[in-house]
């Protein structure tokens, strides 16, 4: 062998030539040489398998979605349940109170009952819409003065008034019960007895008050605002179509004329009349002659005796043990149809919410 080939054999040689590693750096540089196909690589997944593979993630998110469709449907079950178990009560508590009214009769019919007070309430303001109607009222009047073992009939008042119309229905029919002179009507006022409840009360045969009781407020009121200039202010222009000069003069954004709010004096007078003029009726000669009775002043009850506003002080059951040897009373008022009181509340609700207008009277016989 020549000195070329075994200088060249020598400098080919990487056992012999070159610096020393240590056994480790030379299996990393074996590996390092060696080519990627050489490395062993994970065996590649069949069709078969990835076509089983996507099959069970579609079913798994199929079974997801079952399973919260079902959840919904459960929750929307409960509630509908729920709803139609709350209308079935509401329906079974409203046949239950009209039949127990029918099997029990009127209020205070018992057969039992002795010698008593017919009692009729007359709680909160006057009006045809609330539990103060003329229409119960009345009833509860004709009943307590039909029943044979009633002494006396007793309206227990506490109201601050109301609708003219409403107190000047019960005043009549009081009168027509006193003209026939059965039985005696007595009222009963508590805290107030005041404006039209007033003039129910003048119509019985005695007045009994307490001594810190508000009597009288003899008057007419009709309240409401003026918001022309805030229109103005704002830029708001009021749109009214009307036909008739007058319609809309009590319209709160028109301005009142000179003219129109002397017509609504007149109207408030005339009513102010009739109302003096019932008082006068049912009180006759025992009204003082005080100027100031008809102004629309409130008084207590020790002033309303002195005024001849009332007869005397006396309560409920001072009055039933004065007149029976065993006080007793009883209740002749009709009851309330609570179905029937809450329907009539929604209905005004709804009325109001969506702006419709109700029919009441503008005119008050009723404390501000």
């Amino acid at each position: 062998m020549s000195d070329d080939d075994q200088k060249r054999g020598e400098s080919q040689d990487p056992w012999t030539q070159g610096p020393e590693r240590t056994t480790e750096q030379a299996r990393e540089e074996r590996d390092a040489r060696r080519s990627p196909t050489d490395q062993a690589a994970p065996p590649a997944e069949s069709a078969e398998t990835l076509r089983e593979r996507q099959r069970l993630q579609q079913m798994e998110m199929m079974d997801r979605w079952i399973g919260g469709v079902l959840t919904e449907q459960r929750r929307s079950r409960r509630w509908k349940l729920f709803f139609r178990f709350l209308f079935a009560a509401l329906i079974l508590a409203s046949l239950s109170a009209t039949l127990y009214s029918l099997l029990s009769g009127p209020p205070g019919s018992g057969a039992d009952a002795g010698p008593h007070l017919g009692v009729v309430k007359v709680r909160g303001v006057i009006d045809s819409e609330s539990p103060a109607s003329a229409d119960r009222i009345v009833t509860g009047l004709k009943r307590a003065w039909e029943a044979e073992e009633s002494e006396a009939v007793v309206l227990h008042i506490d109201s601050p008034g109301g609708s003219p119309v409403q107190s000047q229905r019960i005043f009549d029919e009081i009168m027509r019960l006193r003209a026939e002179g059965d039985k005696p009507i007595i009222a009963v006022i508590e805290d107030v007895g005041a404006s039209g409840a007033y003039y129910i009360a003048a119509a019985a045969d005695e007045i009994l008050v307490a001594p810190a009781s508000l009597v009288g407020s003899i008057g007419v009121i009709s309240a409401s605002f003026g918001f022309e200039e805030a229109m103005e202010r704002l830029g708001v222009e009021r749109r009214v179509f009307a036909a008739g000069d007058n319609k809309a003069f009590l319209d709160p954004f028109s301005e009142l004329a000179p003219e129109q709010r002397q017509f609504w004096q007149s109207v408030l007078a005339t009513t102010h009349r009739q109302f003096i003029d019932a008082v006068k009726e049912g009180r006759g000669d025992r009204l003082s002659d005080d100027d100031r009775l008809f102004s629309g002043l409130v008084w207590s009850g020790e002033q309303a005796v002195e005024l001849g506003l009332a007869d005397g002080i006396g309560s409920l059951g001072g009055l039933a043990r004065e007149r029976l040897p065993e006080p007793k009373v009883r209740d002749y008022t009709p009851r309330l149809d609570p179905f029937e009181r809450f329907s009539r509340q929604f209905g005004r609700v709804a009325m109001e919410l969506m702006g419709v207008p109700r029919a009441d009277s503008p005119l008050r016989y009723q404390l501000p």
